[in-house]
């Protein structure tokens, strides 16, 4: 399981993380998304921990705190959906774009 850290600001880099989670245990992991255009860091992030005493530990102590001008967001992340190859909302196979075949 890891942590999802949202309202970071855009300066923010894979290190500075690292660095303010590490007081709660053993980073695992960080990924911090850029977006695919301008390669700027999107304001969230995922944190993976070494245990979850130590995800918890480090959740109760960052959410709500103010780090880098912005107060944090910090909770479990959820599991990601899974989306189809036509990016979700269809209906079957033929679906016609959702428009019913009745005549």
């Amino acid at each position: 399981m890891s942590i999802y850290v949202g309202n970071l600001s855009y300066e923010v880099e894979q290190n500075d993380l690292k660095e303010v989670f590490s007081e709660y245990g053993t980073v695992k992991s960080v990924q911090l998304p850029t977006d695919r255009e301008t390669g700027r860091v999107r304001g969230f992030a995922f944190v993976e921990m070494g245990t979850e005493a130590e995800e918890s530990a480090a959740i109760e102590a960052l959410d709500g705190a103010e780090w880098m001008g912005r107060n944090l967001k910090v909770n479990k992340a959820k599991p990601r959906e899974d989306r189809d190859s036509f990016g979700g909302g269809r209906r079957g196979n033929n679906s016609g774009g959702g428009y019913s075949r009745r005549y």
